[in-house]
């Protein structure tokens, strides 16, 4: 999304979205595409997000920050992916290409002659995104880069005109490793895991065990998310100069939130809940010769609801965020 928005990690699975600075969100969009149209000519931006729920707030922002700048060199399509291709029809993506064929043709590619005279220009861009700019968009800049090098070899006669990628099964099966390789590298660099929704990529399909990958890969972002990757990014952030040590402020006391911030742990809170939960179990069975045993049992139930609670309203002291950057929040 080209403007300011933060999404912080609360032990929540999809924690909300919010946008930093609405008031400058035009003005920040208008000078990212006014970068992009200098250095690639014409863009076409393609927004892939739900309009719905958390990312239906980033779309109507943009959309909304994007309207004013919007010409001939500047469009603005959006494609809710989930609400269309759903998770396995991805072949409806053609929807999406009907849509920007006449663009492509229009903004070429570039080629040169066998003499090495210039033959074409590329004269625009496609700039697609989701939220995190992974999977969703790998699948759609699949699609539209295989449309594009198809429309290229037909160009150059090493396709006929009515030939596709498909009709030639090695070339196809390399395509596709090629650029769910690619897809992996990127996301394994991002996130941590390969890229979601790859066996479609890598196969053309969606299968069981891509299904299966999806739902592993997807349990570990959420906690590389919410237990590693805060140190990551202080580690990056002391690395590259954002944040710079001195004697005062790393000498200051902590305030009374970063004592509990501190001392703040998922594990041992999780501990505390399963041994609460065993001592619970320990003091049911023992419930029917003594009544003891079950007020017992009740008051580790309540401490197990309590901490579970607890943990739940404070998700984000209990997790591997950045201390280096202080957020807003």
């Amino acid at each position: 999304m080209p403007f300011l928005w933060e999404q912080i990690v609360d032990l929540t699975y999809k924690p909300s979205f919010d946008i930093v600075r609405a008031a400058e969100a035009p003005r920040v969009l208008e000078r990212h595409f006014h970068d992009l149209q200098k250095k690639y000519g014409a863009v076409v931006a393609v927004d892939l997000v739900n309009t719905h729920g958390g990312e239906g707030r980033l779309y109507e922002r943009y959309a909304k920050s994007i309207e004013p700048i919007l010409s001939e060199d500047i469009r603005f399509i959006h494609f809710d992916f989930h609400q269309i291709c759903g998770h396995i029809h991805f072949e409806r993506l053609s929807q999406l290409y009907d849509q920007l064929e006449d663009y492509l043709k229009k903004h070429r590619y570039f080629l040169l002659s066998d003499k090495g005279e210039k033959i074409e220009q590329q004269t625009g861009s496609v700039r697609t995104n989701c939220v995190d700019c992974l999977d969703r968009t790998n699948v759609t800049q699949n699609m539209i880069g295989r449309k594009i090098l198809e429309s290229q070899l037909q160009r150059i006669g090493i396709l006929d005109a009515n030939e596709t990628i498909s009709n030639y099964s090695d070339f196809d099966a390399n395509y596709k490793v090629l650029w769910a390789n690619h897809g992996d590298a990127i996301s394994t660099q991002y996130s941590g895991t390969p890229a979601l929704k790859g066996d479609f990529v890598r196969y053309g399909k969606r299968t069981t065990q891509g299904i299966l990958n999806d739902l592993w890969n997807a349990l570990a972002r959420y906690y590389l998310n919410n237990f590693a990757d805060g140190t990551k990014q202080d580690a990056m952030d002391l690395l590259q100069g954002h944040y710079i040590s001195t004697a005062s402020r790393d000498l200051a006391a902590p305030s009374e939130v970063g004592l509990l911030e501190n001392y703040a742990s998922f594990r041992l809170a999780f501990a505390l809940v399963l041994a609460a939960l065993m001592f619970m179990m320990m003091s049911l069975r023992q419930a029917r010769n003594d009544v003891c045993h079950f007020v017992l049992s009740l008051m580790w139930a309540g401490l197990c609801i309590g901490i579970t609670q607890y943990v739940k309203s404070k998700g984000r002291m209990f997790t591997n965020r950045p201390r280096f950057y202080q957020s807003r929040h």
